[in-house]
């Protein structure tokens, strides 16, 4: 690896996770990358926790299925997946590896073409989460995966994944408890994400004040990540707060120009083309009229 490689946390991305999530967050986002204008149901790529009832045995029948388009980025997701598959095969007994696996089937399971196919990724991530976390109780990366390939089971489910809300909760909280920065403080924003997105009560968990703490913690445990700062900005701009917003801007452009010598090489380069997108659409909300530059500027 040379001297400016930083190691992608989810692979090659979270997706997202993402991210998330990357789950959320992430995870995201699950991210979780390509977001409207329009509140994009982040939600829906979040949920998770199917329950762990009695931990199961790992499954040795790995489906063979379609390899990645040829010229995308899910080249290098495949492979890996293809890799941690072989590794899996012929380790279960090493939690590491079981949870690897599970992260390797989230990432690949992020570009599936439909819905059958994600469901077969999540269901490979969900079992291997589950064998992580039965052998080792402490694994912070072990809930996070199981969330978020919950998250991608979710995906094919749609409005009936609402009632695993409470779940998903317990397992992001579980995470942080466990090692707040993993993943760059994914299960932090992960969390903050699905209280953002989810229907307030009586319907469900959402709530502005806990998506407003978690978003925030995120940016204070791994300040120089931008995908942190970025769902913060975008939090409060949900929530019709762009004058604060601009008051951001100065600091999220000195954050993203020390990322751009932080997080380099092919394993990041979709996540800077979601990152500008997103930043972009930040300062036209914010009204920001500064002549500051993209990120891709500063290389």
């Amino acid at each position: 690896m040379s001297a400016t490689y930083k190691k992608h946390p989810e692979s090659g991305r979270l997706c997202r996770a993402r991210r998330s999530a990357r789950a959320v967050s992430s995870a995201a986002a699950s991210k979780r990358r390509a977001r409207n204008d329009a509140p994009y149901p982040l939600l829906v790529f979040w949920l998770l926790v199917l329950g762990v009832s009695s931990l199961p045995a790992a499954d040795t029948n790995i489906p063979d299925l379609p390899r990645a388009t040829a010229g995308e980025h899910s080249n290098h997701v495949h492979q890996t997946y293809v890799d941690w598959t072989s590794r899996f095969a012929r380790d279960k007994t090493n939690s590491e590896t079981a949870w690897q696996f599970a992260k390797a089937c989230f990432e690949r399971a992020d570009f599936s073409t439909n819905d059958t196919q994600r469901a077969a990724f999540a269901e490979l991530g969900i079992s291997a989460s589950k064998r992580a976390i039965a052998l080792d109780t402490n694994s912070a990366a072990a809930y996070f995966y199981l969330g978020v390939n919950l998250g991608q089971m979710a995906r094919t489910k749609l409005f009936s994944a609402l009632g695993l809300l409470d779940e998903m909760e317990a397992a992001w909280e579980k995470s942080i408890a466990l090692d707040p920065k993993f993943h760059y403080a994914a299960a932090e924003r992960s969390l903050g994400l699905l209280y953002l997105d989810a229907p307030g009560w009586p319907i469900s968990l959402g709530s502005r004040s806990k998506a407003r703490k978690h978003l925030q913690q995120a940016t204070k445990l791994v300040p120089d990540y931008p995908e942190n700062h970025l769902c913060w900005l975008e939090a409060q701009l949900k929530w019709g707060e762009a004058k604060l917003v601009k008051t951001q801007l100065s600091n999220m452009e000195a954050i993203l120009r020390s990322a751009r010598t932080n997080f380099t090489g092919a394993a990041w380069s979709r996540d800077w083309e979601d990152w500008e997108v997103r930043w972009k659409r930040i300062r036209a909300k914010a009204g920001s009229t500064s002549n500051a530059r993209s990120p891709r500027d500063e290389r």
